[in-house]
């Protein structure tokens, strides 16, 4: 992976003003086209709204977790305007959350990131292995959190201080957790460098492409299709995902 000082290349102009009509067709989309379902074994599954976000944006991915048999369920902390004061102390009550459903269901909880929501899941993973059982992420510049995209000036917008992106921290950013980890994304994406969101492949780790919108990922077809298959995995036994073949056309007679 390339390290902290490596200048990922913005998206277009041109892709981040086709976002929002980008991201209504994904909705409508899934709307018209309902992905098949898989069937999951009810453990827990926190989702994590991205800058700006909050529960009503993720609905449509949690509807078709619950729809796979999956407990899944929203962050609880409204809109998310990026993390206040110290991140570590802001995360305490987070990581804690994770721990107690772990408890409470005597499973591991899996945690879904679309964003900057990714990252806290990223995080909250280091802090609490032994609780969670995947991460999953969609859009996640872990990698190009200091530039590469148009977020960060969405965040001051929304009040908050990129002061705090030390070069120490960026590189703990950019560390992947110590459990099975999924990045999707898009190289058509408008607001995030695609580039940024792309981990070092490794066992247990996978970066899959699709084509959705940035602000369309929780509603895209194609990625709630990929959240549902990662996410019914059994525990313990997780696998890179494998595309479905196409059977190759029979070349015709002569």
């Amino acid at each position: 992976m390339p390290s902290t000082t490596t200048a990922f290349p913005a998206p277009s102009l041109a892709l981040l003003a086709a976002e929002p009509i980008r991201a209504l067709f994904d909705y409508c989309s899934a709307r018209m086209g309902h992905p098949a379902p898989v069937t999951g074994d009810g453990h827990p599954v926190i989702v994590y709204p991205g800058l700006g976000a909050s529960a009503f944006t993720t609905a449509q991915l949690r509807s078709h977790l619950v729809e796979c048999k999956l407990s899944a369920l929203d962050w609880e902390l409204g809109v998310n305007t990026g993390p206040e004061g110290d991140f570590d102390a802001w995360l305490d009550p987070l990581a804690a959350r994770v721990e107690t459903l772990h408890k409470q269901h005597g499973r591991r909880v899996s945690l879904v990131g679309w964003s900057l929501g990714g990252i806290y899941a990223r995080e909250i993973a280091k802090r609490a292995p032994r609780a969670v059982r995947q991460v999953v992420t969609l859009a996640t510049p872990f990698a190009a959190m200091a530039g590469g995209n148009h977020a960060g000036a969405i965040f001051k917008m929304l009040g908050g201080d990129t002061s705090g992106l030390t070069p120490k921290l960026l590189d703990r950013l950019r560390q992947r957790p110590p459990v099975p980890t999924t990045s999707i994304y898009s190289e058509s994406d408008g607001l995030v460098s695609w580039r940024g969101c792309l981990e070092t492949p490794a066992a247990d780790v996978e970066n899959i492409a699709v084509g959705a919108s940035h602000l369309g990922m929780t509603s895209h077809p194609e990625v709630l299709r990929l959240v549902a298959d990662r996410l019914a995995q059994r525990e313990g036994r997780w696998r890179p995902y494998a595309a479905r073949r196409i059977k190759p056309a029979t070349a015709p007679s002569r």
